[in-house]
């Protein structure tokens, strides 16, 4: 912008020259000044003193200067534009590679930004992925790692390391889009744990015969939790107060049961002890056939594959995981607040 004020500057002064001191009219004035900055070679349109000529050396060497300093400030920013950009690519994909044990969320609409925050506060480490570029921007201006990609494409989910992935959430408007990344999730990663957002109930029955694992209606949620609210207010409190928040005192994680790792699978609650040993409460047993018992009695037995629901402090869960076995349960996720 400023090299361009400067070329306009040069030509007008050199129009007003030609047209008021060597007397030319304004057509063949600002011609002259044209072929004498383009430095062209063409003859004078009229012919000049020695005042003229000198005044035309300078004219020619203020245009070269200010051309010269027009193509250097466009071929910089071509050359700088291009090398940011494969800067950007190449972090952006050592980023995408070093993915690893994480969640994937597809959309980044109202439902998208809300997981975004609740997994912010579990400090759980997950991509974002949106074809919109300002979703991505908005999305990498609060901090978070987003990805720019039609989210039912494999390529796309690729790129995000979803091999590696543990878990993705189809959180897209359209239940058609939602279903096709069920498709596409389970085929490349058949260990992976889908959820997927449903508008409709005929939506919710077909994203589960597709393979998703869990399947949210925000409009049938959203009426339970508002008859809850309105029913048993204080229980409903207490729930959120342990589910969401970073602000929380009380938690609640799930430990698998490895035979592998954790030394009480084959014994009974109150021969494990884990409550006196930890301070955790398990709240429920999810069997490996899918079977819940909820409130387990002392006499309970743990097997091979189940998964327990603790509550607790995070130092209570976190010593819960260690008895459990290091490996034998998924990693506690770390509160901030703690």
């Amino acid at each position: 912008m400023t090299g361009a004020i400067a070329l306009g500057g040069v030509f007008f002064i050199g129009t007003l020259w030609y047209c008021l001191v060597e007397g030319w009219s304004w057509e063949d004035a600002a011609y002259m000044t044209v072929i004498t900055l383009a430095t062209v070679g063409y003859s004078e349109t009229h012919p000049l003193g020695s005042r003229g000529r000198l005044f035309t050396i300078a004219l020619i060497l203020l245009g070269v200067v200010n051309i010269g300093y027009i193509v250097n400030r466009f071929t910089e920013a071509i050359i700088q534009g291009y090398f940011q950009e494969g800067i950007r690519l190449q972090q952006q994909r050592r980023l995408m590679e070093s993915l690893s044990e994480h969640y994937i969320i597809c959309g980044f609409s109202r439902t998208g930004r809300q997981i975004s925050k609740e997994f912010r506060a579990e400090d759980a480490p997950f991509v974002v992925i949106d074809a919109d570029m300002e979703s991505v921007q908005r999305a990498q201006a609060e901090g978070y790692t987003a990805y720019q990609g039609d989210a039912t494409l494999d390529d796309t989910l690729l790129k995000v390391g979803i091999e590696r992935a543990i878990c993705i959430v189809a959180a897209l408007p359209s239940d058609a889009e939602n279903l096709y990344i069920v498709l596409s999730a389970k085929t490349l990663n058949t260990g992976i744990r889908v959820i997927a957002r449903a508008s409709t109930e005929e939506a919710l029955q077909k994203l589960r015969r597709g393979g998703a694992d869990e399947v949210i209606s925000p409009y049938i949620t959203g009426g339970k939790r508002m008859a809850a609210a309105a029913l048993r207010p204080q229980v409903l409190d207490f729930v959120d107060g342990i589910l969401t928040g970073a602000d929380r005192q009380l938690y609640m994680e799930e430990f698998l049961l490895d035979p592998a790792f954790c030394p009480f699978v084959g014994q009974s609650l109150q021969k494990a002890r884990l409550r006196s040993q930890s301070g955790a409460l398990v709240l429920a047993i999810r069997r490996l056939d899918g079977t819940l018992i909820g409130g387990p009695t002392g006499d309970t037995v743990l097997m091979s594959g189940d998964r327990l629901i603790g509550m607790g402090t995070a130092e209570q869960l976190r010593s819960l995981n260690q008895i459990l076995g290091p490996i034998g349960s998924q990693q506690l996720r770390r509160p901030k607040n703690s």
